[in-house]
């Protein structure tokens, strides 16, 4: 099947083939012009910035990319740098690495620099990519934090604002390789009216805009879809008790799979609704 080249908003479970195949980081050169990209990398999530912006500004120099630029934004004030702001405004692609999600919030959000990497992404002018940390701010809400591994309960979970990308969706991930359901459903429970994405390691959510979601990498992407919920006592428990929710809608998706975010369906092969 030959390589798509829409733009896209791809969302990252962190981890991705850096090596190998390199699947998803392909898709995403692909997605932001080939050899013509003009990518921007935002590492700012990172403690260790130059280290993993050097990293990704070698895998995209080797796949050919016609200009890479590192935005070392360790301060918000480096967010009114003219020369950024530019390069945002021109560029092809840009990708968000992973780190620590409260970081990279406390840098972007707000700024001139993100408002422009938003509104390019959302109106399919740019391919935006975020992995792990990159990820996760990707909603209205972000998860930034909390437990594993418990029943669901209002403190295994620590939510935030995050960057807006893609406003409807809370996202997590790492997913089942950090075993995060009872993460996500908790997210989910304190806000009923966003959609649950858990998105595995090597996995990536691939969002065009057609309101589509398709799945590329080694892992699967759960969709916790609230909905239809008819009941759950979130608001009268405290924090540690255990959260009780009715009638979730939950898909699993792996390879190729997709999921229509308007319908709040999955399809399988043929377009037909599951």
């Amino acid at each position: 099947m030959p390589q798509s080249t829409k733009t896209a908003i791809m969302v990252i479970g962190g981890a991705e083939d850096k090596v190998h195949g390199r699947e998803i980081l392909s898709s995403f050169f692909s997605r932001a012009g080939s050899t013509d990209a003009r990518i921007a990398i935002i590492p700012s999530a990172s403690r260790e910035p130059a280290i993993i912006g050097d990293r990704y500004r070698t895998i995209f120099e080797e796949m050919g990319a016609k200009g890479i630029e590192i935005l070392d934004i360790q301060d918000r004030h480096h967010c009114d740098d003219p020369a950024l702001q530019s390069y945002v405004e021109t560029c092809t692609g840009v990708f968000l690495t992973g780190g620590d999600q409260l970081r990279l919030c406390s840098l972007l959000a707000d700024t001139p620099i993100m408002q422009t990497v938003r509104q390019r992404a959302q109106r399919g002018d740019i391919t935006l990519a975020g992995t792990s940390a990159g990820a996760a701010v990707m909603g209205h809400y972000m998860i930034a934090g909390g437990g594993s591994g418990e029943s669901p309960n209002r403190s295994l979970v620590d939510m935030t604002t995050g960057l807006g990308i893609i406003p409807e969706l809370l996202v997590d991930q790492h997913f089942h390789n950090r075993n995060r359901m009872a993460r996500l459903i908790s997210a989910v429970a304190a806000h009923p009216d966003r959609l649950g994405v858990g998105i595995d390691e090597d996995t990536c959510a691939v969002f065009e805009g057609d309101g589509i979601l398709r799945v590329i990498g080694r892992g699967t992407v759960t969709v916790v879809d609230p909905g239809e919920m008819s009941y759950t006592n979130h608001p009268r428990i405290g924090a540690t008790d255990p959260i009780s929710i009715c009638n979730l809608r939950l898909h699993i998706l792996c390879h190729s799979d997709r999921y229509d975010l308007r319908k709040r369906v999955a399809l399988i092969p043929g377009d037909l609704p599951c």
